[in-house]
């Protein structure tokens, strides 16, 4: 019951402010309301669903301050790992990045922005993987389930116009961590996620949106 709720909450299955109704989703999962009430905390405590007041559960929203979170946490967490995964890293090991790259830039090519933003996520995953840390590599893996919570929410109106030239940052980041230019890895970590942030809260700030809304934004 978890899995499948959090799974939709991140793929805006279930859009911000959606109610999740106990016995409803109790009759859903064929199982009895003890575990759908178990999985409703767990989920409030990841700040995915709230406890509303004469309400009951909902998708949390995606707020103003909930977008800064990520791509702040993002930022030092990738930092950490990608200087780490330079240093240990294999000439095997920056051929399984590079064949990410590529994969990126062939979906770009093929006018697929939705599979270059999923390989993305496995782009990123990959090198926080290689710094050898399991502590850091599940944190990693929360953010990034964060973040395609809101690339998904966002898509057309951010994201979409940003491929291009996050994937120039992806090249730069790979030659930079092959020459094992950490200074010159760190710089462009730091911009690639400060770009993305400064789009998102630009859009936010010309629609004035401060993130409850549901499914008519995912467009």
């Amino acid at each position: 019951v978890y899995t499948t709720l959090r799974e939709s909450i991140i793929r805006c299955e279930l859009g911000p402010g959606t109610r999740l109704v106990i016995d409803d989703l109790a009759r859903q999962f064929k199982v009895s309301i003890i575990p759908v009430r178990e999985a409703l905390r767990l989920l409030q405590s990841e700040g995915l669903v709230l406890s509303v007041a004469h309400v009951g559960a909902t998708v949390a929203p995606i707020a103003r301050a909930s977008v800064v979170e990520v791509f702040t946490l993002l930022e030092g967490l990738e930092v950490v790992a990608a200087r780490i995964a330079a240093e240990r890293a294999t000439a095997a090991d920056f051929e399984t990045l590079a064949g990410f790259v590529t994969e990126m830039d062939r979906a770009l090519e093929a006018g697929s922005p939705l599979h270059w933003a999923e390989i993305n996520s496995r782009f990123h995953l990959a090198i926080s993987r290689l710094a050898d840390m399991p502590i850091l590599h599940d944190m990693t893996q929360r953010a990034v389930d964060y973040w395609d919570r809101v690339r998904r929410f966002y898509f057309r109106d951010v994201l979409i116009h940003r491929t291009r030239l996050a994937q120039a940052e992806h090249r730069a980041m790979l030659v930079q961590m092959q020459a094992r230019d950490i200074p010159a890895l760190e710089g462009t970590i730091r911009d690639h996620n400060r770009g993305a942030l400064a789009a998102y809260m630009a859009h936010l700030s010309q629609t004035h949106d401060e993130g409850v809304v549901g499914h008519d934004k995912k467009r």
